[in-house]
Formats: C-alpha cells, structure tokens, sequence
C-alpha cells in the first residue's frame, strides 16, 4: 500500500525529458508525495474520452435532453469559450 492508501502495483519506468522530470519531482515534493503518488492522482482524475462522453450523456439524461450529435458540439464549443476565458486553464467536460 502506498502512503494514501492505495495498492501498489508491480513498478515500470516511462522515458520523458529531464526537464519534465523535474517538473514532476517539484510538484512532489511541493505536494509532500512521489513521483508516483503524483502521476496515480493525475491518471485518477483526468477522465478518458469514453468517460467524460458516458457522464455527458448522464447529464443530458438528467435534464431530459437528447443527445445529439449537434447537443455534443454545442457543448464543446462552450466549454472551448470556457477555457479560453481562463487562459486555457479550465478542465474540460
């Protein structure tokens, strides 16, 4: 188990460059955590593609709207909007 609770699993490396490296290994230590710990998070919570399209249609069933494929470009352009008014720094739905 690791620090936060979670279990481990069998370790591997992935080749990036130095300077991401220590990108990484800032933001650890800023965050009093690993590499590791650090990259678990990330993966946890960005959303894959089939995710954030099953919580879309999720919502729009809530609301009782279909689901089109005019409904999801609408909602991207939004969302683009969003983070451009953010400096590009806004999560995507």
């Amino acid at each position: 188990m690791t620090r936060t609770g979670k279990p481990t699993s069998r370790p591997t490396s992935i080749k990036t460059s130095e300077k991401v490296r220590d990108r990484l290994r800032t933001l650890a230590e800023e965050r009093g955590t690993t590499i590791t710990e650090l990259l678990e998070d990330l993966a946890a919570r960005e959303l894959t593609e089939a995710e954030r399209r099953q919580r879309a249609l999720e919502a729009a069933r809530e609301l009782g709207v279909e689901y089109t494929e005019q409904v999801e470009r609408a909602g991207q352009d939004a969302w683009a909007r969003i983070r451009a008014h953010q400096g590009g720094s806004g999560a995507a739905a």
